[in-house]
């Protein structure tokens, strides 16, 4: 079945670089259609500004080049903000160049922008939280901080890119009525793994949201009220049975989110969270 979602591809240049890497990153999905909103020449609050309303009409996937770390910031804080992902798609590329060059980036300026150790970390941790969405790679959960499970539209990515945003290293498992959990789950011992739970009465909002953006309108048990109670109260069971603790995300954001989950990590390590 296609999947027609918005990318949006911020550039403070033509923009070529990050198009280029969009599209052959997209020749892997051969169901996935992009409906693309490219933004270059971003280069002042006001545009970054203009980019984050795009976004706001038009949710979905950010990838951006972007040099200047006041823009970079403001376009993060703006998209955690909306609860969609924004990923710098250069900065992996750039940290390994630097760190194996011994050498700074001449595109970070000024002596606060030196990569050190934490910048590192948290590009690593960026790279696997996406390599770890969505259940991806289930193999590798045991290399995760945490681990996010929940049912579709309980913000596990984005929680888990802000995360990662810090250094944590976050991966997410969705919760599937009658799909059992991947056995590495259940068996590791490693991340602190957190339910995610959700209104049914938001998470029909959010799923009619989400189907009407990708052209997909027709009902379901997706977004039948009684069908997602019985889902949701599913999942909590699970929850329960695997005395993993729970944060209902339905009046917190993000970062209160990860606030919650930061205690549970410092529980874990011995701290006073």
């Amino acid at each position: 079945m296609l999947t027609r979602f918005h990318l949006h591809l911020v550039s403070d240049s033509t923009g070529d670089t990050v198009h280029s890497l969009a599209r052959a990153c997209l020749v892997q999905f051969d169901e996935a259609q992009p409906i693309e909103h490219v933004w270059s020449m971003v280069r002042t609050r006001s545009q970054i500004d203009r980019v984050i309303a795009g976004v706001e009409a038009y949710p979905g996937l950010v990838l951006f080049t972007l040099v200047n770390d006041m823009l970079r910031q403001a376009l993060q804080e703006g998209c955690r903000r909306l609860q969609v992902p924004a990923i710098p798609v250069l900065d992996p590329v750039i940290g390994a160049l630097a760190s194996y060059l011994g050498r700074e980036s001449r595109g970070l300026p000024g002596k606060q922008h030196l990569l050190d150790r934490e910048y590192f970390a948290r590009i690593d941790a960026m790279t696997f939280a996406i390599a770890h969405d969505d259940g991806q790679s289930s193999w590798g959960i045991d290399d995760a901080d945490v681990c996010l499970v929940g049912v579709s539209r309980t913000s596990k990515t984005p929680t888990c890119l802000y995360l990662a945003n810090r250094g944590v290293k976050a991966a997410n498992v969705p919760f599937v009525p009658g799909v059992p959990l991947p056995p590495e789950l259940l068996r590791t011992t490693r991340p602190v793994i957190v339910g995610l739970t959700n209104d049914p009465e938001r998470l029909i909002l959010l799923r009619r949201n989400r189907l009407s953006m990708l052209d997909h309108d027709e009902e379901s048990d997706y977004t039948d009220i009684e069908a997602v109670r019985a889902e949701v109260r599913e999942a909590r069971r699970v929850f329960a049975e695997q005395h993993w603790p729970v944060i209902d995300v339905t009046r917190r954001s993000i970062e209160e989110t990860a606030a919650a989950i930061y205690k549970l990590l410092a529980r874990r390590h011995g701290g006073d969270g």
